[in-house]
């Protein structure tokens, strides 16, 4: 008796987009699978790590299993770092917002995350699609002093260098992540950590990333995320952590309580991008905005 091995199953098309600039040279690279259903975690984090990409955003549920009874624009969305999974990212979710926009048209998208469920709304301008997405609840805290101590010696840098109206806190929008301000340009410029010493006071404190920051005026910043955690270096434009930075600056008081702040970040890795971070009086939640391009094959 003659016997056939089965077909082995398809692999998901996992598509390249950056989110937060319109140049595929520029902002922060994710993949995107646009049909996971037949994903395990397992063939997720493999997915993600082939692909190298900080994160990758995978769709996990689909419009007719949304948790808003069947809406044809609710979905449920996961991330995964090479590493592990994360509860949320905001440049693969704006990645994912901007590719179904090209499949299905702008207007308005509900992501149910394992951090919470993020309204997301896609608008077309000039021929460039650009989203904005709506935060949980965020959260701010304070830091214990030793941990600031540990993570300045992680990064080679002396307290000295800090901006004193900036204190460190951990803020959270999605995910958590502690914020150090940077005294001057010159100082965020030069950043050269020791990898495994960060990654490790991160995953004492429960952190995705570490936010540094400079301000050059009063609602213009440069940023910058390293993400040992997540296996890379640098994430080039962190929307998760812009959400996390509006809401650290909105519990200092450092802003009005309506604002739009512009955060640059990826110029220092030669892929510039920019965030745009909204504050609205009474509302609690942050917003950040940005646009989005399709790498192309090769690219």
């Amino acid at each position: 008796m003659t016997t056939h091995d089965a077909p082995a199953p398809e692999s998901p098309a996992v598509l390249r987009y950056t989110a937060f600039s319109t140049d595929p040279l520029g902002g922060n690279p994710a993949g995107v699978v646009l049909d996971a259903r037949g994903l395990d975690d397992a063939g997720m984090l493999a997915v993600a790590a082939e692909l190298g990409y900080s994160e990758t955003a995978f769709l996990t549920g689909l419009p007719e299993e949304g948790a808003a009874g069947g809406d044809a624009r609710v979905f449920t969305i996961r991330y995964f770092s090479p590493k592990a999974e994360v509860p949320f990212c905001g440049h693969a979710t704006v990645a994912t917002a901007v590719a179904l926009a090209e499949r299905t048209g702008p207007g308005d998208l509900v992501f149910e995350t394992r951090a919470g469920t993020v309204p997301v709304t896609v608008i077309e301008e000039n021929g460039t699609l650009r989203a904005t997405l709506t935060s949980v609840e965020p959260d701010v805290t304070d830091v214990a002093e030793d941990d600031v101590r540990e993570a300045l010696g992680a990064l080679g840098w002396p307290a000295a260098d800090l901006d004193p109206a900036l204190p460190p806190r951990i803020a959270f929008a999605g995910a958590r992540h502690l914020v150090l301000a940077a005294a001057s340009r010159a100082r965020l410029a030069d950043l050269a950590y020791d990898f495994d010493r960060l990654e490790a006071l991160m995953r004492r404190l429960d952190l995705t990333t570490v936010q540094l920051v400079w301000r050059e005026s009063a609602d213009v910043f440069h940023v910058r995320d390293p993400f040992p955690v997540g296996g890379v270096v640098e994430d080039p434009a962190t929307g998760a952590a812009a959400l996390a930075f509006g809401a650290y600056l909105r519990a200092l008081g450092a802003v009005a309580g309506s604002a739009v702040l512009t955060l640059h970040q990826g110029a220092d890795m030669g892929r510039p991008g920019v965030l745009t971070v909204e504050l609205r009086e009474g509302d609690p939640r942050v917003r950040v905005s940005g646009a989005g391009a399709r790498i192309p094959d090769g690219g």
